[in-house]
């Protein structure tokens, strides 16, 4: 049985640069979004024969595709193995079409494989995302401008100096929020305390808005290679118009400029985060699937 077990800081060190060099654009490769879900997921990690590997726990219950050098279809083979030591059907999560064609050539007919268009994630130029240029764009174009016109507004980059202002905004937007979806709610806040009692160690960048002095949204990620940055977390006041886009275009013109990409993570099958994200227009609307043992 391999030994997984809980991923702590000291990880980054081993994990982020085989994450890195893997160049997979998908949120599950980055080593902060593993960090700070894995009290939700019951994520645990191990680096066997040369690769990062990793098992969601709970009713979860799946690997994600192996990184590393070596040979991959051992490690898979091991993982195999793995799940039926813990009695579990084995299974793959997060798998991008490379992955698919990987395994398919290595385990010819023995996986089916299944899109999972809830954890697809949303990809975006970075210069679209600053330019906001053309006619699609308009409307945020417009709620921007009002939002430079009725406020008395300021950007920062989250620093040890404001970050607790941060987190007391997010619990304000938790309580505000959480009768929606009070199951979902409470497991992101879980996240993003863990997001904030590790930031700075964790690498992550972010920034935030005030308003007459006051934090009204904020938004955080961190670099997964040279090309693509992906945002974990973004907060606003719904009730403050144009907040949302306008953290969205100053992070993006301010701390995300020498990136050619954004990767802002999935929808979870939300309607309304669905319509949001796919109003920003994604250069890449990545599939990832999930891989089954036949």
């Amino acid at each position: 049985m391999i030994d997984f077990r809980p991923p702590v800081i000291e990880d980054r060190q081993w994990v982020e640069p085989l994450l890195r060099k893997s160049k997979k654009y998908g949120c599950e490769y980055s080593f902060g979004d593993v960090f700070i879900w894995q009290s939700v997921y019951d994520i645990r990690i191990a680096f066997h024969k040369g690769f990062f590997v990793s098992l969601n726990g709970g009713e979860y219950q799946s690997y994600c595709c192996p990184v590393g050098e070596g040979d991959v279809e051992e490690v898979i083979r091991d993982l195999i193995e793995d799940a039926n030591e813990r009695g579990i059907k084995f299974k793959m999560f997060g798998l991008v079409s490379d992955c698919v064609v990987q395994i398919d050539k290595l385990f010819p007919g023995r996986f089916e494989f299944e899109p999972i268009r809830d954890s697809f994630d949303y990809i975006y130029s970075t210069r679209d995302l600053i330019e906001l240029s053309g006619k699609k764009y308009h409307p945020k174009r417009n709620h921007i401008a009002a939002f430079m016109r009725n406020n008395d507004w300021s950007y920062e980059p989250i620093t040890k100096d404001n970050i607790a202002e941060c987190a007391l905004m997010n619990a304000e937007w938790e309580r505000r929020n959480r009768e929606k979806d009070p199951d979902s709610i409470d497991e992101e806040l879980i996240a993003i305390n863990q997001s904030f009692e590790n930031f700075f160690e964790l690498g992550f960048v972010g920034g935030l808005l005030r308003v007459s002095g006051e934090v009204v949204a904020f938004t955080f990620g961190e670099e997964m290679n040279e090309d693509m940055f992906c945002t974990h977390v973004e907060k606003a006041y719904a009730d403050v118009r144009g907040a949302y886009p306008m953290i969205n275009r100053e992070f993006a013109a301010r701390e995300l400029s020498g990136y050619k990409y954004v990767n802002r993570e999935d929808d979870t099958g939300s309607e309304g985060l669905r319509r949001a994200k796919l109003s920003y227009y994604p250069e890449i609307l990545l599939e990832k699937f999930v891989a089954r043992l036949k």
